[in-house]
């Protein structure tokens, strides 16, 4: 286990005559009675001297005193103590002084909650110096020092206090609360990658509907997505949207998220309606906004590549966008069309969009229970058949490649999905009918 070989780190360490000690969020994590995901240990000792007891180890950030002794159960991060200097670009110090005492190392860091340190060599002794046990008992975020100062030195940190309040179901401190509002604008030093990375883990860790609240009570939310922030007071027909504006219901939404959610089907949801701003009006007989999928998935593209999200994750997140107005229409599409909306990649991701949004609104399911039934009925085969012919059938029939091979092949899956032919015999009979005898 990761833990062990943590331990054996300090072990080796102090035997050397280093203090070292378990620090940061595995600590926190122990407290609260959580697994740990990782172990980090912070020490006395400067890297090369890391580095010469572990020949194997990496040195990740050798300027900041950082280096990761990997392990095939997982990679143990040692940090010499250390005090930084200026933040120039508002993420990273500019430089670093080593130093020997754990007291002045938590400083630096970014949340009381997180500036623990254990002795796992000692009974578990918990060393703190900043007031973290008193904020894990209270259920509070709190920016060890100056918060103005913790937020001037790394703007990420603004973020990280938004997923760790959400994630824990934590306050965050007023004044910390107040120095984030104040320097919001001052997020966008921060690559766009690393915000998307902590967007991503606020929709995912299971309290996304608190991240959504938080990310807007401390003015975040206005700086990098401001699509979503305009959903508040978006109207809604109540005869569909019982719950409210746009804002409460994808609130409500985001809330059902399962806390092991696909990153795309969290953004998805986040994103969903975000096209309903932009096309919403009060038609004779209700409120409407048409096409808003169609604008939505268009607006959420532009967002994805804002963040700078991988294509196929832009991809599925604009499908789920695109679509999730499309199972209104499931009991009246063609055989056809119905499997080929079935057949779509990751439809569990869009089925369960559909899930979250019926019960996030009118909470009717029968639309979610009418595909579950197809899934049931329609063998796989069926949805994804085996074509009937092929590009080299067409030639050998004595077709002449070309532009028209593509529509002459769409056409026969379609009569293939439809079921109105199932040999090949049949194939080439609808392409003569259809096509001629042959085009050479």
């Amino acid at each position: 286990m990761t833990r062990s070989h943590a331990i054996s780190i300090l072990r080796t360490l102090r035997e050397r005559g280093h203090a070292a000690y378990l620090a940061g969020g595995c600590v926190r994590d122990m407290l609260l009675g959580r697994e740990p995901k990782d172990y980090d240990v912070a020490t006395s000792a400067h890297p090369e001297e890391v580095l010469s007891l572990y020949p194997q180890a990496l040195a990740v950030g050798a300027q900041f005193g950082v280096v990761l002794v990997p392990y095939p159960e997982g990679n143990v991060e040692v940090a010499t103590f250390r005090h930084d200097g200026a933040y120039s670009d508002g993420r990273h110090p500019d430089a670093v002084r080593f130093s020997q005492t754990a007291e002045e190392d938590v400083q630096r860091r970014d949340f009381t909650i997180n500036g623990l340190l254990m002795d796992p060599l000692n009974n578990d002794q918990v060393l703190d110096f900043v007031g973290g046990q008193a904020d894990l008992r209270a259920g509070i975020v709190r920016a060890i020092g100056e918060p103005n100062r913790r937020f001037t030195e790394d703007k990420l940190r603004m973020m990280r206090a938004v997923r760790f309040a959400a994630r824990f179901g934590y306050a965050i401190e007023p004044k910390t609360l107040a120095a984030i509002q104040a320097l919001a604008p001052q997020i966008h030093q921060v690559s766009r990658e690393r915000v998307r990375d902590e967007l991503t883990r606020m929709l995912t860790e299971g309290r996304a509907r608190r991240a959504l609240e938080l990310l807007d009570e401390s003015r975040l939310l206005h700086e990098v997505l401001p699509e979503v922030e305009r959903y508040k007071g978006v109207e809604q027909p109540p005869q569909f949207h019982p719950e409210g504006d746009v804002w409460v219901h994808t609130l409500m939404l985001l809330e059902g998220l399962a806390p092991d959610c696909s990153p795309t089907l969290a953004w998805g949801a986040l994103l969903h309606d975000v096209g309903k701003p932009a096309t919403f009006r009060r038609a004779p007989d209700r409120i409407r906004f048409d096409g808003h999928a169609e604008v939505g998935a268009q607006m959420a593209r532009e967002i994805c590549n804002r963040l700078r999200m991988s294509g196929d994750d832009s991809a599925q997140i604009c499908a789920i966008v695109a679509q999730h107005m499309k199972f209104p229409e499931l009991p009246r599409m063609r055989t056809a069309t119905l499997k080929k909306f079935l057949r779509q990649e990751r439809f569990a991701e869009h089925l369960e969009m559909h899930r979250l949004d019926c019960l996030a609104s009118h909470r009717d399911l029968s639309l979610y229970e009418f595909a579950q039934q197809k899934l049931r009925e329609i063998p796989p085969e069926q949805i994804r058949p085996a074509p009937l012919l092929t590009g080299d059938d067409l030639i050998a029939a004595g077709y002449k490649p070309g532009p028209r091979f593509k529509p002459i092949l769409a056409e026969l899956e379609e009569a293939q999905l439809d079921g109105t032919i199932t040999t090949r015999e049949q194939a080439l009979s609808l392409v003569r009918e259809r096509f001629g005898v042959s085009t050479k």
